[in-house]
Protein backbone atom coordinates (compact mmCIF):
# COMPACT_ATOMS: atom_id res chain seq x y z
CA UNK A 1 0.00 0.00 0.00
CA UNK A 2 2.53 2.02 0.90
CA UNK A 3 4.48 1.84 -2.56
CA UNK A 4 1.42 2.56 -4.34
CA UNK A 5 0.89 6.07 -2.70
CA UNK A 6 4.63 6.47 -3.45
CA UNK A 7 4.53 5.62 -6.59
CA UNK A 8 0.78 7.98 -7.37
CA UNK A 9 2.63 11.31 -5.61
CA UNK A 10 5.82 10.62 -7.83
CA UNK A 11 3.55 10.25 -11.24
CA UNK A 12 1.89 12.94 -10.32
CA UNK A 13 5.37 15.05 -9.45
CA UNK A 14 6.57 14.45 -12.56
CA UNK A 15 3.73 15.24 -14.73
CA UNK A 16 3.23 18.40 -12.59
CA UNK A 17 6.59 19.67 -13.42
CA UNK A 18 6.67 19.59 -17.54
CA UNK A 19 3.61 21.71 -16.74
CA UNK A 20 5.10 24.37 -14.97
CA UNK A 21 8.11 24.28 -16.70
CA UNK A 22 6.35 24.64 -20.45
CA UNK A 23 3.93 27.40 -19.26
CA UNK A 24 7.56 29.06 -18.56
CA UNK A 25 8.69 28.81 -22.07
CA UNK A 26 8.11 31.59 -24.90
CA UNK A 27 6.10 30.22 -27.60
CA UNK A 28 6.78 29.78 -31.27
CA UNK A 29 5.69 33.03 -31.91
CA UNK A 30 7.85 34.70 -29.41
CA UNK A 31 11.00 33.15 -31.12
CA UNK A 32 9.82 34.36 -34.57
CA UNK A 33 9.38 37.76 -33.14
CA UNK A 34 12.77 37.83 -31.52
CA UNK A 35 14.41 36.43 -34.59
CA UNK A 36 12.90 38.97 -36.88
CA UNK A 37 14.13 41.40 -34.36
CA UNK A 38 17.64 39.80 -34.05
CA UNK A 39 18.01 39.65 -37.58
CA UNK A 40 17.30 43.81 -37.93
CA UNK A 41 19.63 44.06 -34.76
CA UNK A 42 22.31 42.29 -36.48
CA UNK A 43 22.16 43.98 -39.71
CA UNK A 44 22.20 47.65 -38.39
CA UNK A 45 25.01 46.34 -35.81
CA UNK A 46 27.23 44.61 -38.71
CA UNK A 47 28.13 40.79 -37.66
CA UNK A 48 31.21 41.16 -35.55
CA UNK A 49 29.73 43.96 -33.26
CA UNK A 50 26.40 42.02 -33.16
CA UNK A 51 28.32 38.99 -31.97
CA UNK A 52 30.46 40.54 -29.39
CA UNK A 53 26.86 41.76 -27.98
CA UNK A 54 25.81 38.10 -26.93
CA UNK A 55 29.02 36.32 -26.78
CA UNK A 56 31.29 36.96 -29.24
CA UNK A 57 30.33 33.19 -30.66
CA UNK A 58 28.95 32.09 -33.66
CA UNK A 59 25.97 31.20 -31.75
CA UNK A 60 25.46 34.65 -31.24
CA UNK A 61 21.80 34.67 -33.15
CA UNK A 62 20.82 32.25 -30.46
CA UNK A 63 21.51 33.51 -27.84
CA UNK A 64 19.36 37.16 -29.31
CA UNK A 65 16.62 35.28 -29.63
CA UNK A 66 16.60 33.07 -26.30
CA UNK A 67 17.24 36.05 -24.64
CA UNK A 68 14.63 37.79 -26.73
CA UNK A 69 11.86 35.63 -26.89
CA UNK A 70 11.61 35.12 -23.08
CA UNK A 71 11.18 39.33 -23.54
CA UNK A 72 8.80 39.03 -26.27
CA UNK A 73 6.68 36.78 -23.86
CA UNK A 74 6.73 39.30 -20.85
CA UNK A 75 5.55 42.19 -23.63
CA UNK A 76 2.84 39.83 -25.25
CA UNK A 77 1.57 39.96 -21.00
CA UNK A 78 1.84 43.60 -20.80
CA UNK A 79 0.10 43.83 -24.29
CA UNK A 80 -2.77 41.91 -22.79
CA UNK A 81 -3.27 43.49 -19.04
CA UNK A 82 -3.02 46.97 -21.02
CA UNK A 83 -5.92 45.58 -23.37
CA UNK A 84 -8.20 44.32 -20.66
CA UNK A 85 -7.54 48.24 -19.10
CA UNK A 86 -8.46 49.98 -22.59
CA UNK A 87 -11.25 47.89 -22.98
CA UNK A 88 -12.71 47.90 -19.31
CA UNK A 89 -12.66 52.08 -19.50
CA UNK A 90 -14.26 51.81 -23.27
CA UNK A 91 -17.14 49.16 -22.26
CA UNK A 92 -17.65 51.27 -18.55
CA UNK A 93 -18.60 54.45 -20.87
CA UNK A 94 -21.39 52.96 -23.02
CA UNK A 95 -22.17 49.56 -22.90
CA UNK A 96 -24.59 49.24 -25.41
CA UNK A 97 -22.22 50.44 -28.10
CA UNK A 98 -19.77 48.68 -26.91
CA UNK A 99 -21.14 45.25 -27.35
CA UNK A 100 -22.24 46.64 -30.98
CA UNK A 101 -18.92 47.80 -31.96
CA UNK A 102 -17.14 44.42 -30.67
CA UNK A 103 -19.42 41.89 -29.99
CA UNK A 104 -20.21 39.14 -33.32
CA UNK A 105 -22.18 35.95 -31.99
CA UNK A 106 -26.01 36.60 -31.68
CA UNK A 107 -26.09 37.90 -28.02
CA UNK A 108 -23.39 40.02 -28.54
CA UNK A 109 -21.88 38.43 -25.36
CA UNK A 110 -18.06 37.91 -26.84
CA UNK A 111 -17.73 41.82 -26.80
CA UNK A 112 -15.42 42.13 -24.15
CA UNK A 113 -13.23 38.96 -25.16
CA UNK A 114 -13.00 40.14 -28.94
CA UNK A 115 -12.11 43.67 -27.63
CA UNK A 116 -9.54 42.35 -25.83
CA UNK A 117 -8.44 40.55 -28.21
CA UNK A 118 -8.28 43.31 -31.19
CA UNK A 119 -6.44 45.92 -28.89
CA UNK A 120 -3.52 43.24 -27.47
CA UNK A 121 -2.82 43.08 -30.94
CA UNK A 122 -2.46 46.25 -31.85
CA UNK A 123 -0.49 47.13 -29.02
CA UNK A 124 1.88 44.24 -29.42
CA UNK A 125 2.51 45.26 -33.07
CA UNK A 126 3.16 48.77 -31.61
CA UNK A 127 5.50 47.54 -28.89
CA UNK A 128 7.45 45.47 -31.61
CA UNK A 129 8.01 48.33 -33.77
CA UNK A 130 9.05 50.52 -31.22
CA UNK A 131 11.47 48.41 -29.40
CA UNK A 132 12.88 47.41 -33.31
CA UNK A 133 12.82 51.07 -34.42
CA UNK A 134 14.69 52.13 -30.82
CA UNK A 135 17.52 48.94 -31.11
CA UNK A 136 18.43 49.48 -34.54
CA UNK A 137 18.63 53.24 -34.44
CA UNK A 138 20.84 52.66 -31.56
CA UNK A 139 23.15 49.79 -33.13
CA UNK A 140 23.65 52.24 -36.19
CA UNK A 141 24.58 54.95 -33.97
CA UNK A 142 27.15 53.35 -31.89
CA UNK A 143 28.55 51.68 -35.25
CA UNK A 144 29.35 54.87 -36.61
CA UNK A 145 30.42 55.97 -33.46
CA UNK A 146 33.31 52.76 -33.26
CA UNK A 147 33.98 53.56 -37.10
CA UNK A 148 35.44 56.91 -36.11
CA UNK A 149 37.49 56.10 -32.88
CA UNK A 150 38.07 52.62 -32.30
CA UNK A 151 39.91 52.85 -29.61
CA UNK A 152 38.39 55.73 -27.80
CA UNK A 153 34.68 54.03 -28.14
CA UNK A 154 36.19 51.00 -26.09
CA UNK A 155 37.65 53.53 -23.40
CA UNK A 156 34.04 55.30 -23.49
CA UNK A 157 31.90 52.34 -23.18
CA UNK A 158 33.58 49.41 -22.56
CA UNK A 159 33.11 48.49 -18.69
CA UNK A 160 34.86 44.60 -18.33
CA UNK A 161 38.43 43.73 -18.42
CA UNK A 162 38.97 44.04 -21.82
CA UNK A 163 36.78 46.19 -22.56
CA UNK A 164 35.21 43.87 -25.09
CA UNK A 165 31.43 44.51 -24.32
CA UNK A 166 31.75 48.42 -25.47
CA UNK A 167 29.46 47.62 -28.09
CA UNK A 168 26.83 46.09 -26.30
CA UNK A 169 26.77 48.56 -23.44
CA UNK A 170 26.69 52.00 -26.07
CA UNK A 171 23.46 49.82 -27.35
CA UNK A 172 22.02 49.55 -24.13
CA UNK A 173 22.69 53.43 -22.98
CA UNK A 174 21.44 54.66 -26.16
CA UNK A 175 18.35 52.24 -26.54
CA UNK A 176 17.27 53.97 -22.58
CA UNK A 177 18.55 57.11 -23.83
CA UNK A 178 15.19 56.94 -26.45
CA UNK A 179 13.16 55.15 -24.11
CA UNK A 180 13.68 58.42 -21.59
CA UNK A 181 13.17 61.17 -24.27
CA UNK A 182 9.83 59.59 -25.50
CA UNK A 183 10.88 56.90 -27.76
CA UNK A 184 8.35 54.80 -26.36
CA UNK A 185 9.16 50.61 -25.51
CA UNK A 186 7.55 50.63 -22.11
CA UNK A 187 4.82 49.33 -20.72
CA UNK A 188 1.95 51.33 -21.78
CA UNK A 189 0.83 51.74 -25.42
Amino acid sequence: MRRTILAIVAAAAALAIPAISIADQPSQQNEKNAAKFCKALRDSAGRDNFRSMFGGGKNAFGKCVAKNAKKDQHQDQVAHDNAAKQCKAEQAQDPAAFKEKYGTNKSKSNAYGKCVSQHAKQNKQQMDQQETQNATNAAKDCRTEKNQDPAAFKQKYGTNKNKSNAFGKCVSQKEHQQQSSGGGGGSTP
